[in-house]
């Protein structure tokens, strides 16, 4: 090992708020996990959003402003006090030594959003400071106005939206895909059975699982759509994750004698309902690489999403589960559906789909990402 590659490092990490089941926290808390495991220093800079109890890895240097232009202008404020070999963002601020899109780009989620909005509601949205704020901060970032020196995409999905509407060097874009703990993330059969009974569900319900925050964005509403058109009655969709239940409840499926959809809430030990889950259903409109997806294919589930994840560079259709090509494609959802629906399809896909998420552990993750930061603070000091 080298002189560089052995020094100890000083790595700030910037995330403006924060989400019990937010897939950008939980990555950066396991992130940060390694970073110290290789005997680094990690500061977190953050809101009083994120809890004393959710960071155990060493200091915490919060700002008072929550907006993301005034989070921006206070951490540009104090930028040079915070002493850090190199600073890792994982929101679009004006300076920063690394930028991590794991939002991706707001414009391309603007674009594709558009596609599914009402013009009456694009039009309220369109007069939002906080899209034009974080817009602003992205447009700075990506186009030259910032002294970024790395960006970090998860997907070629999403390096290639930020080439094509930033002209952002692609040589300065490494892709470095998601990771997870396979150790914590597995097939349970025991753990299924005490988790189903739990839930209530019977041993021939078909139960579909979505997960995440900002449902309108990972396409909850298609998944509940698709689903109806089912029309199997036994057919159960669990949803964890925070948000408005009332807005999904739909009249026209009271008739049932069981309620088809249930709302679990954020949920803190999410094994136990992937356990519980057969299949797992994201038709989002826009993800950079959904780590709900990832989780899952490790629990051994078939994984139903959309083109506009750049999850699915990583699974093949009809193999590791189905992707359609955009989250309003009911019929396409539903055919999904219905063939995973097949309880020996599912058997016979599970190590298959365990043996491809074995190539995306957590520690490949860090390893690579902890390589970029050892090269941006070898050129800071050079």
């Amino acid at each position: 090992m080298t002189k560089d590659m052995a020094k100890k490092l000083s790595i700030g990490f910037v995330r403006r708020g924060y989400s019990q089941t937010g897939g950008a926290e939980a990555y950066l808390k396991r992130l940060a996990r390694g970073v110290v495991k290789a005997g680094h220093d990690a500061e977190l800079i953050a809101t009083n959003e994120w809890p004393d109890t959710e960071w155990s890895f060493g200091s915490i240097t919060r700002l008072r402003t929550k907006s993301p232009i005034g989070f921006a202008d206070e951490l540009q404020k104090i930028h040079a006090s915070l002493h850090c070999d190199v600073l890792l963002s994982l929101d679009r601020v004006w300076r920063c030594d690394v930028y991590r899109a794991g939002d991706g780009v707001h414009r391309a989620w603007l674009d594709r959003r558009m596609r599914f909005e009402l013009p009456l509601k694009r039009f309220v949205r369109s007069l939002s400071s906080k899209h034009r704020d974080l817009l602003r901060l992205e447009q700075f970032l990506l186009s030259g106005g910032s002294n970024t020196k790395r960006v970090i995409a998860a997907s070629q999905m999403v390096k290639d939206e930020i080439v094509n509407l930033y002209r952002y060097p692609a040589d300065n874009i490494d892709i470095v895909r998601n990771g997870v703990p396979l150790k914590k993330f597995r097939f349970d059969p025991a753990l299924r059975e005490k988790s189903r009974e739990k839930l209530n569900l019977k041993p021939d319900q078909t139960t579909l699982l979505f997960v995440g925050s900002g449902w309108a964005r990972k396409g909850l509403l298609f998944a509940i759509e698709a689903r109806a058109l089912c029309a199997d009655r036994k057919m159960r969709l669990l949803v964890a994750g925070r948000g408005n239940a009332r807005l999904y409840k739909t009249k026209r499926l009271r008739f049932w004698r069981e309620e088809p959809v249930q709302f679990l809430g954020e949920v803190s030990d999410m094994l136990r309902v992937y356990a519980a889950a057969d299949i797992f259903i994201l038709p989002t409109i826009y993800d950079p690489f959904s780590n709900a997806c990832l989780e899952a294919l490790a629990c051994g589930l078939p994984v139903i999403t959309t083109h506009s994840n750049g999850f699915s560079e990583i699974i093949e259709n009809g193999v590791h589960g189905s992707i359609v090509d955009h989250a309003g494609d009911l019929l396409g959802l539903r055919d999904a559906i219905r063939l995973w629906a097949d309880p020996s399809r599912r058997t016979a896909a599970r190590s298959t789909n365990i043996q491809r998420a074995a190539q995306f552990d957590v520690s490949k993750n860090i390893e690579e990402t902890l390589a970029i930061l050892r090269s941006v603070a070898t050129q800071e000091t050079e």
